[in-house]
């Protein structure tokens, strides 16, 4: 084979093996795809899904630099439902 002839294969991963490399809810990586925040999917056939490696390292290369901001911390002591009382107002 000369180096024509020759062609750059494309890693791919399935879904087991993105959940190693990316902690994230299946449900969250959906959601970031359809905002267009995450690597897309593509179908090798109608029951297998697989993201491109090579994306998926860009995608976490780019996170490491980009700061995320993250929300606001609720006050539980504020909640409705099961409020957590102050130290001091804990009968002893």
């Amino acid at each position: 084979m000369d180096k024509q002839e020759r062609r750059e294969f494309t890693r791919t991963i399935r879904r087991q093996q993105l959940k190693e490399i990316v902690p994230l809810a299946d449900s969250t990586i959906f959601g970031m795809e359809q905002r267009g925040e995450f690597p897309r999917r593509f179908a090798l056939s109608p029951r297998c899904v697989v993201w491109d490696l090579s994306e998926v390292e860009e995608w976490l290369a780019s996170r490491r630099t980009r700061p995320i901001e993250r929300g606001q911390q609720v006050d539980v002591r504020h909640r409705r439902i099961r409020p957590v009382k102050d130290s001091d107002q804990v009968p002893s």
